[in-house]
């Protein structure tokens, strides 16, 4: 399923949090949506999501605008994990996953054996099944982001819209998740502040700065060390590491000169 965005502007009180982006995610692509804090990479997820309503332009799948899309259609073929969700109420982590079945059943309807098939292997897929019984109030963090994410997976979406989704996961789950998200045939857009995981699980990436969208390409071409000292403001090496993926060196924020010291005198 294709994503597209036509010159999206989402703006609050006269402020434009995502400014004129235009963009577009192949069908089994897997991109990745980087930029600084406060960026908008969040703003422009959630408006591709139908959580919020452009102040101008359009969202599209499969080249149909989402305007005219129900709540339940939508759900049905997209599914979005924020950064991070709570609950006052205590569930088990069965319940929260199962919650990604509720598009397809009826108002008053139970679980059905397709459901409760569905969910068992969303938690498989997310090495949750031993935590099935466990509620939500006793979860680490971790625990909880791989329970949203295995609640995502079983709406059994098209596409994925995942905004920060390796927060709290530690190194083995965030490479689990990544490997995931590469080998799904579904449609990925996914935020994240680690370079160095989307330079490598990404087909291509695009780069947000200041709500505008300035960079989209492969992660070679994107992720120059010109850019990230322009973006990120960090003086940073890029070479290829023994695998050939992108390996990223840090030696430190860019200086300015409004950080340079007076010479004593």
């Amino acid at each position: 399923m294709r994503i597209s965005a036509e010159h999206l502007t989402w703006s609050v009180s006269g402020r434009a949090l995502v400014h004129d982006v235009t963009l577009q995610v192949a069908a089994g692509e897997t991109v990745g949506l980087i930029g600084p804090n406060g960026s908008g990479k969040s703003s422009l997820l959630r408006c591709l999501a139908g959580l919020r309503t452009p102040t101008a332009g359009a969202v599209r799948y499969d080249d149909e605008p989402v305007t005219g899309w129900s709540p339940r259609r939508l759900a049905r073929h997209v599914a979005f994990v924020e950064q991070a969700a709570d609950t006052d109420t205590d569930l088990r982590v069965a319940d929260v996953v199962g919650l990604g079945r509720t598009p397809f059943r009826d108002r008053w309807g139970g679980p059905d054996a397709t459901d409760r098939a569905v969910v068992a292997a969303a938690l498989a897929r997310l090495e949750l099944t031993g935590l099935a019984d466990r509620h939500w109030k006793s979860l680490s963090g971790g625990e909880r982001q791989r329970t949203h994410i295995a609640r995502a997976l079983a709406q059994r979406p098209r596409c994925l819209l995942l905004d920060e989704p390796t927060n709290h996961l530690d190194i083995k789950h965030q490479l689990e998740l990544m490997e995931l998200l590469t080998r799904t045939e579904q449609t990925v857009l996914v935020a994240l502040h680690d370079l160095a995981l989307a330079a490598r699980y990404c087909d291509r990436l695009l780069l947000m700065q200041q709500g505008r969208l300035v960079a989209a390409g492969r992660p070679a071409d994107v992720l120059t060390p010109a850019r990230l000292a322009a973006v990120f403001e960090v003086d940073a090496g890029i070479e290829h590491d023994s695998l050939g993926n992108l390996a990223l060196s840090y030696r430190g924020p860019t200086v300015r000169e409004a950080d340079t010291l007076p010479e004593p005198r």
